[in-house]
């Protein structure tokens, strides 16, 4: 194999073997503590500008299928493993990961360190990087870095949203009914179906994941995938049952126009459900400031606890961003959930308006299911105000 240079904005040099695309780039490094689903991390919208290290000793054993994309292209920049596997072995295995990322002209190195450059990052915090697959020399790659203006306060949003309105036609999987913990820590619900029409949900794309569409369908949706600047008032136009804002990638304080819009739309009354960027753009919309996490949070094992009974869920996560909970007004905010790796704001709800946000992803791809019947909260409130109105 070819050589692969990677170095770090303090100067780090890693060297290793090359695979994926011959070519250079430069990107945010975070590291995913997930074990599984290395294909559906690669396609999340989310890693837009940033390249993954992977803690898992080994990958791409399973090559790459048709079914597992998140969406269309992968979306990071680049990406770094321990050990990257030559054979691929699984029945719906189309190509190797690395003639796959050859295609999409995307980088990656193995042979490093991958325990000691996770440590390194959760000690000293996330790093631009620059990675080279063409020998280009550590001094270039370095400026590289330096010159590169980073993502916080940019809007990476607008390189991975759609760019017309278009309904969602797509498998809904199966029905992800899951018994969720509701205000009354003993009390659980399960979503009452429409009988008289399917719902009607406008979802943001920001950087929407197709596994989040597939649950939003599966409840008997009918879904609207608008682009991430469509106004509000033609949003609401469309007189959804509901409104859902996705993940995506970058910094929340680089979307003033869809905090706008956000605000906009939290005054109307049609009930609101927000995911990770989703749910700091709520946040932005109430008020309140967003800050920047010290290497983030990105894998399938975060544990999360649902504050109004004291349960724990084992949740897929994937910011760099935080809604600062002290800026919340406790009075029309209730703070439903935090994270117990370090105690950060993981959801809310507002007490006197249908719109409910997590920071995590409860559609998981890939991570356990524990948070699936977050999804019928949602609806549930859906249902509430369509039988109160």
């Amino acid at each position: 194999m070819k050589l692969a240079t990677l170095v770090l904005q303090d100067g780090t040099i890693l060297e290793g073997q090359a695979f994926g695309a011959e070519a250079d780039a430069v990107f945010e490094l975070v590291f995913n503590t997930s074990m599984t689903g290395y294909q559906e991390i690669l396609t999340d919208p989310s890693y837009r500008g940033q390249g993954v290290l992977f803690t898992v000793s080994h990958i791409g054993n399973v090559g790459i299928n048709l079914e597992d994309d998140e969406s269309a292209i992968p979306q990071i920049s680049a990406t770094v493993v321990r050990s990257l596997s030559l054979a691929v072995s699984n029945w719906r295995a189309v190509l190797p990961l690395s003639d796959w990322l050859k295609q999409h002209g995307i980088p990656g190195i193995s042979g490093v360190d991958t325990r000691w450059l996770t440590r390194k990052l959760r000690d000293d915090g996330t790093q631009k990087a620059a990675l080279s697959t063409r020998e280009t020399s550590p001094k270039k790659l370095l400026a590289m870095v330096h010159e590169w203006p980073g993502l916080d306060g940019r809007d990476m949003v607008k390189e991975v949203t759609c760019q017309e309105m278009y309904p969602w036609m797509g498998d809904a999987g199966s029905k992800w009914i899951h018994p969720v913990v509701s205000e009354q820590a003993s009390v659980c619900s399960k979503t009452p179906f429409n009988a008289r029409r399917p719902w009607s949900i406008v979802a943001y794309d920001f950087g929407i994941k197709k596994n989040i569409l597939r649950h939003l369908a599966s409840y008997d949706a009918q879904v609207t995938v608008v682009p991430a600047d469509a106004p509000a008032k033609n949003v609401l136009a469309l007189k959804p049952d509901g409104i859902f804002l996705s993940n995506g990638p970058g910094d929340p304080a680089g979307l003033p126009d869809a905090v706008k819009a956000v605000r906009e739309l939290l005054d109307s009354g049609v009930p609101i459900f927000g995911i990770c960027l989703g749910h700091q753009l709520i946040g932005r919309a109430l008020g309140a400031d967003t800050y920047r996490l010290k290497f983030g949070h990105h894998g399938g094992n975060h544990p999360v606890q649902h504050l109004p009974g004291g349960e724990v869920l084992i949740t897929a996560q994937n910011h760099n961003y935080c809604v600062t909970s002290s800026d919340l007004n406790l009075a029309e905010v209730q703070i439903n959930y935090k994270s117990l790796n370090d105690d950060s704001l993981e959801g809310f709800r507002l007490k006197h308006k249908p719109v409910l946000s997590v920071q995590f992803h409860p559609e998981a791809a890939p991570g356990p299911h524990d948070a699936h019947g977050i999804f019928s909260e949602f609806f549930d409130m859906i249902a509430k105000v369509s039988q109160d109105g």
